[in-house]
């Protein structure tokens, strides 16, 4: 998503028994050291008959992980940094993974498709004396378009006192202790416009300088140096104070709701004694998961996994769904001709490298029934040259159940329609379950790359929420024909919002909604009562036709219980103009200084 650029500071549910609860000694206040601490081996599962569908096995050939004994260490993260430097559409998937313990003298550079993680239960499991580096030579300084990689797990001392993570969207740094600082610029302070940071703790300083928009939830840190547009904080220690529009911080003390990502771990059963840990559900969280005795919630043995490996077919997914397993996709790139059935409560599906799941022939790539907590993480879904009418569905149409004490969560899946070639949507992900919570989505029509164009990757609606007491932390939606989101579920909540409005609209009829100029780029429905959001932006540039006037960033109910706090719309750089923030309210934006037009708060 190339963008004009902006200006640097001055310096540079279910199966309780096959689980192991973990942190009950925590939660009594007897929690001793990790290493004395159970593993969490789950219970044999009841005899039955052979399975069909084995579950567990090797993680495939691109996991590819590392002991402090490995030799070429430092080789095999170059090798395949020169694969996938700039393969930015290109099928490459990979994982690094680090069993616990100490390494000295990395530079693990991460390009396109590429995960690196420890091994370990905490972060400071697995420490490394170096940096885990996104740079953006490849790209001539310009770090917008650093898409789809992702660190966690790990602890990084680095070399010279400060790691440099410069991202674009679809780059979780999650769960990770730097002993240091952090720099979200490429080298040279060019353009930039990431990103999200979870459950991490930076000891030291966060430098965002040309980062024009960042999301940091439920972490720690020492210290934050500036904002350029929209920096959101929810739960994080360190935390600049609210101070929305100068500077243009919005932060939350604690977060709503939040539940941290599954993640693969080492048991203590030996060398590839692999498991997934599942972090229990937090409310009005602040701070860190990690670091005091064990971290708490449950574990699983990857035998409850099927270890799904390129050439797998979606009736073989579905069989091993439908067994009773969980799916751990290793990296890679999956066609399906039928929709992958999430059909029971507590259900992971947890992708590694950027698994990536394409449907070829017009289906929905994932469906989750109305249950119960399951837990979607860690892949990429991309839109087949026949139309889908959804890519991706958390629970049925009209669903009604109460998922409260143990919601879905939907978090690092991304969702993309064109780019690496034609894809067609109507709508991209929608969810009608209750109290589902999106932690972390970038779902893009591409602006860039094969298979773009107006009609060429028509997709309509970014994501579309029908189900009330939905959390959104981390939505990154753009490009859509129509609206980017529609939410019409009740009691909704959305902390950071980021979304760019369609480039290639060929000219204002094109993208008229009866006679408004424009879809929003966020509507809440006129039916709605309840609703909030805090840290949301929306930016137009129509290179098309820059003379396109977008009525609204953001439209929504003029009632006392929608509010919003924190908009902001942006013409970059005169290409487009907006008339308001949202409704009526918000001064037009104008020129081409790439200005925001900012609204505290609304009503």
């Amino acid at each position: 998503m190339p963008v004009p650029p902006t200006p640097a500071p001055d310096s540079p549910g279910s199966r309780p028994a096959r689980r192991t609860v973990l942190g009950a000694l925590a939660a009594a206040g007897a929690a001793p050291a990790l290493a004395a601490l159970p593993t969490g081996q789950a219970s044999a599962r009841p005899s039955a008959a052979p399975r069909a569908v084995p579950g567990g096995g090797d993680l495939g050939p691109n996991v590819i992980v590392f002991d402090p004994s490995t030799p070429g260490i430092q080789g095999k993260l170059d090798e395949i940094f020169r694969k996938q430097e700039s393969a930015q559409f290109g099928t490459g998937r990979y994982a690094f993974f680090f069993r616990p313990g100490s390494y000295s003298g990395l530079n693990a550079q991460l390009g396109f498709y590429t995960s690196i993680a420890g091994l370990g239960l905490s972060p400071d499991d697995t420490s490394i004396n170096g940096d885990v580096t996104v740079d953006a030579g490849w790209f001539d300084g310009n770090a917008t378009q650093n898409f789809w990689r992702s660190a966690e797990n790990l602890a990084l001392t680095p070399v010279n006192g400060t790691n440099r993570w410069a991202v674009a969207q679809a780059a979780p740094f999650r769960r990770m202790h730097i002993r240091g600082g952090l720099n979200l610029s490429p080298d040279g302070y060019g353009w930039a416009s990431g990103g999200y940071i979870a459950d991490s703790r930076i000891d030291g300083t966060v430098g965002p300088y040309s980062q024009q928009q960042w999301y940091t939830r439920d972490s720690s840190v020492g210290g934050w140096l500036n904002a350029v547009w929209n920096m959101v904080f929810s739960g994080v220690q360190g935390a600049p104070g609210q101070s929305f529009p100068e500077p243009l911080y919005t932060t939350l003390n604690t977060t709503p709701v939040s539940r941290e990502k599954p993640f693969l771990y080492l048991g203590g059963g030996g060398a590839d004694d692999y498991r997934v840990f599942l972090p229990e559900l937090r409310r009005d969280a602040s701070g860190v998961t990690w670091g005091n005795g064990t971290p708490r919630g449950e574990s699983l043995p990857l035998s409850e996994f099927y270890v799904v490996k390129e050439g797998a077919t979606a009736t073989t997914i579905n069989q091993a769904l439908d067994q009773g397993l969980n799916l751990l996709l290793t990296p890679g790139v999956y066609h399906l001709d039928k929709t992958v059935e999430v059909k029971r409560a507590g259900t992971v599906v947890l992708g590694l490298g950027y698994a990536t799941l394409i449907p070829d022939n017009g289906v929905t790539a994932l469906r989750v029934a109305d249950v119960d907590g399951v837990r979607l993480a860690g892949f990429l879904i991309d839109a087949g040259p026949a139309k889908s009418e959804t890519l991706l569905e958390v629970g049925p149409e009209g669903a009604s159940a109460d998922h409260a004490g143990n919601p879905v969560t939907v978090q690092d899946v991304f969702i993309r329609i064109g780019g690496a070639g034609p894809g067609k949507a109507t709508t991209s992900m929608v969810v009608n379950s209750n109290h589902t919570v999106v932690d972390h989505t970038w779902v893009w029509r591409a602006d860039h790359g094969d298979g773009v164009g107006w009609e060429t990757n028509r997709a309509d609606y970014g994501v579309v929420v029908n189900g009330d007491d939905v959390l959104a932390t981390g939505l990154f939606v753009e490009h859509f024909n129509k609206y980017d989101v529609q939410w019409n579920g009740e009691r909704g909540r959305t902390v950071f919002f980021q979304n760019e409005k369609a480039y290639d609209a060929p000219n204002q009829g094109a993208i008229d909604n009866g006679g408004t100029k424009g879809f929003a780029a966020y509507k809440v429905a006129d039916s709605v009562r309840t609703h909030e959001g805090w840290g949301m932006g929306s930016y137009c540039y129509y290179n098309v036709d820059p003379s396109i006037r977008q009525a609204r960033g953001f439209a929504a109910p003029n009632t006392p219980g929608v509010k919003f706090h924190g908009l902001l719309v942006v013409s970059l750089s005169g290409h487009g103009q907006y008339d308001h923030v949202i409704n009526d309210t918000g001064a037009a934006t104008s020129g081409s200084d790439t200005v925001p037009s900012k609204v505290v708060s609304y009503p």
